[in-house]
């Protein structure tokens, strides 16, 4: 005799990935001119507003000055014009027009300063510079990339998926990531991206995201993914010996022994085999039954049987 054993409703499925940076940022600064100072080299990791670079200002100092008397001498002529007008020997017209051009001056201040501001570059976010593409003493356009920055905030793993795999997606419970060189700590991921047509070997890409900072994997390694799936867990399913399984026109049947003493024919749904050779099923079976392990081929439905018990390997003969 044996009794169904339920089973596991989680798959776990492995495949190999690699580590990659989630973006390139091209680094660059937002007004033209000559490089007074390169500040980092390649592979130098920087952080978010860290300088990286600087361009010779003394130019936009200039213009900054220049910016500033103009309006200074305009502030003073408005605040002139304003007695006039308040003692009414200046008309409204006049006053607003310097109003005016007050105000401008004012932008074209502001525009300057930021100019000057510019000549300094800053790093964007955290990451490695993977390029420089310029030196000190060089002419740069603005919007130019004198670095390529990879974002470390944003790694990500990509892997190769089967058809079989991408059907079953929605069903993902869990994702994660492990590599050698972090003494297989395992990494909590989330899906991003899957690609809705297969490749040319008919696998489809996927695009994982690492939940939490601080990821010490580089960029360019090979990692472990290992996704656990979540069947319905609203169906139960049983494990059987394939020997308590017979066919009879076409379907599967059990004999379950009722009272411990009659034998009854029972259809289940064969859904498979497990690894150990195990018949499985969804059909609802209790794990107390008592099922018909070998010699099925012998009985017929209804027959009277009579359970054995099994005999110790310790307890040779009942002697204890």
């Amino acid at each position: 005799m044996t009794t169904p054993k339920t089973i596991d409703s989680e798959t776990v499925k492995r495949f190999s990935g690699i580590v990659n940076e989630g973006r390139e940022i091209a680094v660059g600064f937002k007004t033209p001119g000559q490089i007074k100072q390169i500040l980092v080299k390649e592979g130098d990791f920087v952080r978010e507003g860290q300088l990286l670079a600087s361009l010779d200002d003394k130019d936009y100092k200039l213009g900054v000055q220049a910016a500033e008397i103009q309006y200074n001498q305009m502030k003073s002529e408005v605040e002139r014009l304003k007695k006039l007008f308040d003692a009414k020997t200046v008309s409204g017209n006049d006053f607003e027009k310097a109003l005016a051009g007050l105000e401008q001056l004012e932008v074209q201040l502001k525009i300057n300063r930021n100019k000057l501001e510019y000549t300094k570059l800053y790093s964007p976010s955290s990451g490695y510079i993977q390029k420089s593409n310029f030196e000190n003493s060089e002419m740069v356009d603005a919007g130019t990339p004198v670095f390529t920055l990879l974002d470390t905030k944003k790694m990500e793993v990509s892997l190769s998926v089967p058809s079989e795999f991408y059907l079953q997606k929605d069903n993902v419970s869990e994702i994660l990531c492990r590599s050698q060189i972090s003494d297989n700590k395992d990494f909590k991921m989330k899906i991003t991206t899957v690609a809705p047509k297969a490749d040319g070997n008919q696998l489809y890409q996927m695009r994982l995201a690492f939940l939490g900072s601080n990821v010490p994997l580089p960029a360019g390694i090979n990692v472990d993914v290992i996704i656990k799936l979540s069947e319905n867990q609203s169906v139960e399913k049983f494990s059987l010996p394939l020997s308590s399984v017979f066919n009879s026109e076409g379907k599967a049947f059990v004999y379950v022994v009722e009272n411990d003493t009659v034998a009854v024919k029972k259809e289940i749904n064969l859904i498979g085999v497990d690894g150990r050779g195990n018949a499985l099923t969804d059909t609802p079976l209790s794990t107390k039954s008592n099922i018909v392990r070998a010699g099925v081929s012998l009985i017929r439905d209804g027959e009277k049987v009579r359970i054995l018990t099994q005999d110790s390997k310790t307890n040779v003969g009942n002697l204890m």
